[in-house]
């Protein structure tokens, strides 16, 4: 899901088709989660659709791994900051993320208020208030604390969080080095260039053996970027011009994760240890390297955060008509939600095509963010017109 410059990371053939996986194990995830044709469906396939309900939301922490692995690669790929002003990255990103996720909300507002006066589910939300269309306009709804419009909207703000925070991170090492440098202490040179990576593997430790484990830090970047700075570790130990310092990186990885696992259990922080090492062994193998994929699944993973953005309001569209015309059918069901994985990925093209791929501008992002809020509230107004 994660947006970065191109590059040859970036358009991995193996990256490509890792999202592509794990973006359709986010859809089916939420067809799942968000019934009831998934609860009819159960009848048939209880374990696959519990399965499902379960596990396939993990593939989250891959899509955290890549994240930190395409930001190294975009903004430090020899461990050190590539760039110069951090406020145009942080703002460049903002924009990127925001101009198509707040075309997708309007899209959400517009279908949860169509079917809503006669599909009762607790999918739909609310029509949604000023305060709660301004968060959602600024990524702020879950430190809000407001209701989401959305599913996974979370995600796309903890995305900029860690996009930000990292960029900081680097800046001040940078800018920390710079000034060492400019006083005379030259012996501290190399240590200030290996700093941004020093505090980066820290940073990793703090989040896994701490933060990541109290849920109430589950709205900032520090619970998630033990995840995503395995991704970064993995990016630069694929960089690394020696075997030998490739699986050093590798080691210092593998023992965050198992100091992580053996303080407290947790199956995604497994996942994303296995998802960081594997990206080392991959991205290091020749073979790898010219491997071409498979286009469907790689161009699914191209797509991914359109479809991420957009799969829910097409999800619940496909429930509130499948449920209003065959409310007990199992084939109905089952054929419904096949029926709505696939429209998602035709809607999330859709949004790539028109939206995402193009790059956006201040002015596009100010005039989507203002269209959400006034989407929101003319919704608002009419829904309390017909009640």
């Amino acid at each position: 899901m994660s947006q970065h410059t191109p590059s040859h990371a970036s358009r991995s053939a193996l990256i490509d088709c890792t999202k592509g996986l794990a973006c359709a194990a986010i859809v089916w995830h939420h067809l799942a989660f968000y019934g009831p044709m998934s609860d009819v469906a159960r009848q048939a396939v209880p374990g696959l659709i519990d399965w499902l309900y379960e596990y396939a939301r993990m593939a989250v922490q891959v899509f955290l791994v890549l994240g930190g692995f395409l930001a190294a690669a975009s903004l430090a790929p020899q461990g050190q900051a590539r760039f110069t002003d951090p406020a145009q990255r942080i703002a460049r990103r903002f924009v990127r993320l925001v101009v198509p996720y707040a075309v997708a909300l309007v899209i959400a507002i517009v279908v949860q208020a169509t079917v809503q006066p006669w599909f009762d589910h607790a999918s739909v939300s609310d029509v949604p208030d000023l305060g709660q269309l301004l968060a959602h306009a600024l990524l702020l709804q879950s430190v809000l604390d407001e209701e989401s419009l959305s599913a996974g909207v979370w995600y796309v703000a903890i995305d900029f969080q860690l996009f930000a925070l990292t960029t900081l991170v680097l800046t001040g090492v940078s800018r920390a080095a710079v000034a060492l440098r400019a006083r005379g202490m030259s012996r501290y040179w190399p240590w200030a260039l290996s700093g941004a990576q020093a505090l980066v593997a820290t940073g990793v430790a703090a989040s896994l053996l701490y933060f990541n484990r109290d849920a109430n830090w589950d709205v900032w970047a520090v619970y998630f970027f033990g995840a995503y700075g395995l991704g970064m570790l993995a990016y630069w130990a694929v960089q690394s011009p020696r075997a030998l310092g490739a699986w050093s990186w590798a080691l210092l990885i593998a023992a965050l994760v198992v100091a992580a696992l053996a303080l407290e259990w947790r199956p995604r922080i497994a996942l994303a240890g296995v998802t960081a090492l594997l990206l080392v062994v991959a991205m290091r193998s020749p073979a790898m390297q010219r491997w071409q994929g498979w286009a469907p699944l790689s161009r699914l993973g191209q797509i991914s955060y359109s479809v991420f953005l957009v799969h829910f309001a097409v999800c619940v569209l496909v429930n509130a008509v499948e449920s209003y015309f065959w409310p007990q059918s199992v084939a109905a069901a089952m054929a419904g939600m096949g029926i709505a994985f696939v429209l998602s990925i035709a809607a999330g093209h859709l949004l790539y095509e028109r939206v995402e791929r193009h790059v956006p501008t201040w002015q596009s992002a100010l005039r989507w963010q203002a269209g959400l809020v006034g989407t929101g509230l003319l919704t608002t107004a009419l829904m309390a017109g017909l009640r």
